[in-house]
């Protein structure tokens, strides 16, 4: 599958929301189970689920069709989402590498600081970088894309200047972010997205590090006094995967069409959901009574000085028989 992004969805975003497509289909169909750990309304769902789905079936004549199992029904833990699909338990899942950095350590680089600033510079970053990507996949890639960088958003303590991060405990979503936060003065740890809500409620947690589309979904704007609305690093890699054996005991004919209603546009759908949905979020939270918190340049560049040190030590690091800093140059494009 070729990752030469194309800068349009070509229509993909036309299709409806549905929990589950083709239930009747053909004596000698087939149903794909596609599992998620997102609620059923989410973006993603209208914008890459939905339309792979209809496009499959109408691609086969309904001889092939996909049933959704949202909100982590078939399995509620984030870090095992790959798992489940290696162990046929669906045959579709949608996988954050994040989760799991030891898995794929290149493809977590994504949110390296400086690599990409919007959700559709992060998939042409995956896209300029995919030869090296591709082989920590052991399924076939149906989809790859980007959120957002990062908005942060705290409890209690406004994060205008570099001070007012320092003693804070964040939640971040990749374990390449750890660094870099901590080099601001912050804690920082790592949780599932599900958990949010109430950590940050309770104080278990001061802020949350997510891209804007997280407030949406995990409802952080009840739960969240004010959003900073920059931070140092990049953007956060999901990945639509099929059970490799569950494809290639698909006919040719099954495999052509799953290729095709797998083309670059559903990844680029993927990012241009995020982008599309950002504004909302902020403007939901704002609506909400969130405290919208722009850093002043000033601030942008202390907060990046702060982790030059931390960027300059991780460029060494082998991540499965590269550097860090030669998968930052892949994605970057220079």
């Amino acid at each position: 599958m070729s990752r030469s992004l194309v800068p349009a969805a070509h229509g993909l975003l036309a299709a409806g929301l549905s929990i589950a497509l083709g239930c009747g289909g053909t004596t000698e169909g087939r149903e794909l189970s596609l599992a998620h750990f997102l609620p059923a309304d989410h973006v993603l769902n209208e914008a890459v689920f939905t339309p792979f789905s209809e496009r499959l079936a109408d691609l086969s004549g309904d001889r092939l069709t996909v049933r959704q199992y949202p909100s982590g029904i078939l399995n509620s833990s984030l870090p095992a989402q790959y798992s489940i699909l290696l162990n046929g338990v669906a045959d579709i899942a949608l996988v954050v590498p994040a989760y799991t950095p030891d898995l794929f350590p290149k493809t977590d680089l994504i949110g390296y600081p400086g690599v990409c600033e919007t959700a559709l510079g992060c998939t042409e970053s995956i896209a300029r970088a995919w030869p090296v990507l591709e082989p920590e996949f052991r399924a076939r890639v149906l989809a790859i894309w980007s959120s957002t960088p990062p908005v942060l958003l705290t409890r209690e303590t406004p994060v205008r200047t570099l001070e007012d991060i320092r003693g804070l405990k964040i939640r971040v979503s990749s374990r390449s972010d750890i660094p870099f936060i901590e080099a601001l003065g912050a804690s920082a740890l790592m949780q599932p997205a599900t958990e949010l809500h109430q950590s940050l409620t309770t104080g278990v947690i001061d802020g949350v590090a997510i891209g804007p589309s997280g407030i949406v979904a995990f409802r952080l704007h009840e739960a969240a006094a004010y959003i900073t609305t920059w931070l140092p690093i990049s953007g956060l890699a999901f990945v639509l995967l099929m059970n490799q054996e569950t494809y290639e005991a698909l006919s040719p004919e099954e495999r052509a069409w799953i290729d095709e209603a797998a083309d670059d546009a559903l990844s680029v759908a993927g990012a241009m959901a995020f982008e599309r949905v950002d504004a909302e979020a902020l403007e939901l939270a704002r609506e909400a009574g969130v405290g919208i918190v722009e850093l002043a340049d000033s601030e942008r560049r202390r907060f990046e000085q702060a982790i030059g040190s931390a960027r300059e030590a991780g460029r060494a690091r082998d991540v499965g028989g590269m550097t860090v800093s030669e998968v930052v140059r892949l994605l970057r494009g220079n």
